[in-house]
């Protein structure tokens, strides 16, 4: 088991930009995160922090964010599988998931087992706007780009057009971390999430600057192990895929239908 800490220098702030916007997204990132931590519940828990597995959006290179509820393609079941074998043994006592299915369907195995569960619309991909589920053109990948550039500078207001920014973000899962650990009896958790929102997730358990979030690389199905102690979480594991070693060509099976069916089951 690998141990993992950061000690991230603050974000360096762009004094050619938006001056009082920026000072004050820094000012945001500051101010929250320790009194945030003394209000949970002083009992430890550990974390179990998962990507869902892949989309067709995902293998294609599509902007999904929180507009587009897609489902897991055939390599995603078997990811979700993968992960069910390796990890079934852990006694998770809740399990908990974004309100898109991409999430549901990661953790299907689990809930099929009776495993209790709850939907936090705060743990949702980050909305990225107008340009979700659509190609992006050349124009529309400069200004991405640019957009990212502008958050690892400390912009973290900067948001697609009709879109959310990280500090938006952050805001929601505040409320959502809070509930979770809130919940005294469970002291080991399973939580499944998304891509960019997981990276700001990470920044907000570790108190990372979120500019600094890509810190926090991950793939579909990758795992992070987080332990919290003594009102401050510690990353036990790191973006650990060694549960996808076996993964193969999908299999020319319908595991949607028997996501499906199980789901028609567990709602009887």
């Amino acid at each position: 088991m690998c141990k993992f800490s950061i000690a991230s220098p603050p974000c360096k702030i762009n004094f050619f930009g938006n001056f009082a916007k920026i000072f004050n997204s820094y000012l945001i990132m500051q101010s929250n995160s320790t009194t945030l931590f003394d209000s949970f519940s002083p009992l430890n828990k550990r974390i179990y922090l998962i990507r869902h597995g892949e989309t067709e959006f995902n293998k294609l290179g599509l902007v999904q964010g929180s507009g587009v509820d897609a489902v897991l393609n055939e390599k995603g079941w078997q990811q979700a599988q993968c992960f069910h074998e390796a990890y079934r043994h852990v006694k998770f006592d809740k399990v908990y998931t974004s309100a898109l299915r991409r999430t549901h369907q990661t953790v299907h195995l689990f809930l099929k087992n009776g495993l209790s569960w709850e939907i936090l619309k705060g743990l949702n991909e980050i909305s990225w706007g107008s340009k979700e589920g659509k190609p992006l053109t050349k124009q529309d990948d400069d200004k991405h780009f640019a957009m990212l550039e502008g958050w690892r500078n400390g912009e973290l207001y900067l948001k697609s057009e009709g879109g959310e920014s990280p500090l938006d973000v952050q805001l929601r899962q505040k409320r959502a971390l809070t509930h979770i650990m809130n919940q005294s009896h469970e002291q080991t958790i399973l939580i499944c999430m998304h891509g960019r929102a997981m990276k700001i997730f990470l920044s907000l358990l570790t108190g990372t600057d979120l500019c600094h979030m890509d810190t926090y690389e991950h793939n579909n199905l990758s795992l992070y192990v987080l332990d919290y102690k003594n009102h401050k979480f510690e990353i036990k594991i790191k973006d650990d895929r060694q549960h996808l070693i076996n993964i193969t060509e999908p299999k020319p099976i319908s595991l949607h239908k028997i996501f499906v069916e199980d789901f028609a089951t567990m709602a009887m």
